[in-house]
């Protein structure tokens, strides 16, 4: 097998020079450009933790949390019943208060936040629960108003009005303006509901199951609409469903398991990424989802250009990928040039296959994004291949 270049690093799997900053896995082509222009992050979790109950009942349900999304994406919350999603977005929603860790929203730090701050950060964010809550004597209209009222309690009855109409019809109800809860079906009651969360024009949105009331065509609608919001007005949107119907919407897929953040990942970086490990020997056996499981153990790391990834003679315990940038593979004493290497391209696997010491020192040419894959889940997909093998062998040899 070639390894399209050489082999080096040092036994710690970190690089030696600062410039490279390991981070945790979540795969994001704008990674470089976001920490290039400082933006800021609309949510950053650090190490949040939470529990109910107190004495011997206390029980905790969020363990060691950290999670960061930025303005404009699209995050879809995804775990069995119990793991933890709704009491992590009642955090972030200001409905709970932070009891472990750090928090920010909207650059708020909601563990040292005031009643009345965490109040005035409300009004800037949109909920969608699964129950609607309306207001059996006050129509739809009335009903989406009352956001507009709590959130701009300065603006004009008609203005509000003309804006709750007009959000009810985005959502397919501009016939039904008028018509009170018992008049709507249950689906029509949910995109009231909907309108309501997102009438204010709010910077953040948090719903829970929106979709799980409503038809394929209007569940479509929905989702439509939160995408335009995110892509057209920067908004941050987190929704926590089991609907696998508005999967393709996500621009990230984060997985909750007992109260833990299990997986962060970059839905389309994820299958690009897919696509480059399949290029190597070692992971070309791998299914769509093999590869997906593969990607997401990769760790992201940004070099500034002349750092030493690898050095000649090390042992490796790290496989290389490529995302942006671009490297030189070098030999000898001299460092004499083997090879150029650039996106999509992968070095590193030489060293771990054989247990033989890196065979040459790569070092970036410009600013690099390199995914790296630690020595132990190599192993498992050598494994896989050598399992994959023996299955066709066996196959072929049932065939006589």
């Amino acid at each position: 097998m070639s390894d399209n270049s050489a082999n080096s690093q040092g036994s710690s799997g970190t690089p030696s020079n600062a410039a490279g900053n390991p981070s945790a896995v979540r795969f994001d082509p704008n990674w470089l450009n976001r920490i290039s222009q400082r933006e800021s992050p609309a949510i950053r979790a650090t190490g949040l933790q939470h529990f109910y109950g107190s004495g011997e009942l206390r029980k905790q349900v969020l363990f060691d949390n950290n999670l960061e999304i930025y303005p404009g994406e699209i995050i879809i919350m995804t775990g069995p019943s119990g793991s933890g999603k709704t009491t992590l977005l009642t955090l972030i929603g200001t409905l709970r208060k932070v009891q472990d860790g750090e928090l920010y929203v909207l650059d708020r730090p909601l563990h040292k936040s005031s009643s009345q701050d965490l109040l005035n950060l409300r009004r800037e964010i949109g909920f969608v629960f699964q129950a609607h809550n309306l207001f059996d004597s006050l129509t739809a209209t009335q009903n989406v108003r009352m956001a507009l009222e709590l959130a701009e309690p300065h603006g004009t009855k008609r203005a509000h009005t003309l804006r709750a109409k007009e959000m009810l019809t985005q959502v397919g109800l501009g016939e039904r303006t008028g018509h009170k809860p018992k008049q709507l079906s249950g689906g029509q009651k949910q995109r009231v509901a909907i309108a309501r969360g997102l009438v204010h024009q709010p910077k953040l949105i948090l719903a829970d199951e929106p979709t799980a009331a409503l038809d394929e065509k209007s569940g479509r609608t929905v989702v439509d609409l939160l995408r335009k919001m995110a892509k057209e007005e920067n908004v941050t949107i987190i929704i926590v469903t089991h609907d696998n119907r508005i999967l393709d919407v996500a621009d990230r897929i984060v997985n909750l398991v007992d109260g833990s953040i299990r997986s962060d990942v970059l839905v389309q970086e994820a299958a690009i990424v897919s696509q480059m490990l399949v290029k190597c020997e070692v992971f070309k056996h791998l299914t769509p989802r093999g590869l997906a499981e593969m990607a997401d153990h990769l760790q992201s790391e940004s070099f500034a250009a002349g750092v030493r990834v690898i050095r000649e003679g090390d042992l490796g315990d790290r496989f290389y990928l490529i995302r942006k940038g671009a490297v030189a593979v070098r030999r000898g004493p001299n460092e004499a040039p083997v090879a150029k290497l650039k996106e999509g391209d992968f070095f590193g696997e030489m060293a771990l296959l054989t247990g033989q010491p890196r065979n040459a020192s790569v070092v970036t040419l410009e600013d690099t994004v390199l995914y790296s894959l630690r020595k132990e889940q190599f192993q498992v997909a050598i494994a896989q291949q050598a399992s994959f093998e023996t299955e066709i062998r066996t196959s072929l040899f049932d065939r006589h």
